[in-house]
């Protein structure tokens, strides 16, 4: 029911790019830069200024954003409503899911078709960016629901357990295979080390757990920073004597096959947490709430 023009705007606003703009919502170009205008034209002010490539929102901009999203959230909380209204056992609607990247590969996706196969009228779409970012889109109304990795909160969420994971060090397979015992901490960290990108829920945790032993990162050797689980495993498959830490999630497949080994280290282990994630003070739509309640039936099975 919302004025298609503020779609248009609003993607605009928030890729800051006409032409991904016009990929998401698979319009021309042209017809986003129409719609632009014709906005403008309404209100009879600029809402965007160009500096050379790039887009910038001006402080009228920035006011319709706000505008164009509440539209956004009451539009699709009517629909959900209204759904209610004529089936309260079903769902339909758009579920924006984002994961970070443990999550959104190893173990959200095993669940989704039979989610979907219960709501065929939900159209789903997840995102699989880091921790750090997945709490940006949340708080920008991008995302209706999310799911992290890792231990640092932000106030202006809230967090629900779904599933206790770990982090083990693990290397290419060595003739001798997994040690029989567990290796002093120092002598695995004087390894070159394979890790995730700043702001990813994996490396803070590793950080974290580091600091409490008064021993920093930027002072160990990195052989590497990479922006996924699946770049780290093929990298130590092909890389002698180097150690990354990887969730446990993420290992199954590689430690039944040989392709890599686990490290026990002496008196070091990396607990933490998959979570739920959403606006704090901020109620889920019924659709996410559905996700939700999914999720955590799965996450029992699984642990079970």
């Amino acid at each position: 029911m919302s004025d298609f023009r503020l779609r248009v705007f609003a993607a605009v606003a928030r890729h800051l790019s006409f032409t991904k703009a016009a990929q998401e919502l698979f319009v021309s170009q042209p017809a986003v830069t129409k719609h632009i205008r014709e906005l403008e034209a309404q209100y009879g002010q600029r809402l965007l200024e160009r500096s050379g490539s790039k887009v910038l929102l001006t402080e009228a901009g920035r006011l319709l954003l706000l505008h164009a999203e509440a539209v956004a959230a009451s539009a699709q909380q009517l629909d959900e409503q209204l759904l209610g209204l004529r089936d309260p056992d079903e769902a339909a609607g758009r579920l924006r899911l984002g994961a970070s990247t443990t999550l959104a590969q190893y173990v959200l996706p095993a669940w989704l078709p039979a989610f979907q196969a219960r709501y065929p009228r939900v159209q789903l779409s997840l995102l699989n960016v880091n921790s750090e970012r997945i709490a940006e889109a949340l708080l920008r109304g991008e995302l209706d629901l999310g799911f992290v990795e890792g231990r640092t909160k932000n106030r202006d969420l809230h967090y629900e357990l779904l599933l206790p994971d770990e982090l083990v060090a693990v290397r290419q397979p060595t003739p001798a295979g997994s040690p029989p015992r567990p290796l002093p901490l120092a002598e695995v960290l004087a390894s070159p080390l394979v890790l995730r990108e700043r702001g990813s829920g994996t490396l803070e945790v590793l950080e974290m757990a580091l600091r409490e032993r008064k021993i920093k990162l930027g002072e160990l050797k990195t052989a590497i920073y990479l922006d996924s689980t699946e770049a780290i495993k093929t990298y130590l498959e092909a890389a002698p004597g180097a150690v990354g830490f990887v969730s446990r999630q993420a290992l199954r497949r590689e430690l039944a096959a040989g392709l890599l080994e686990e490290i026990p280290v002496q008196g070091f282990t990396l607990p933490r947490q998959f979570e739920a994630v959403w606006v704090q003070g901020q109620p889920l739509t019924r659709t996410a709430q559905r996700f939700w309640s999914f999720a955590q039936q799965q996450a029992v099975s699984k642990a079970g």
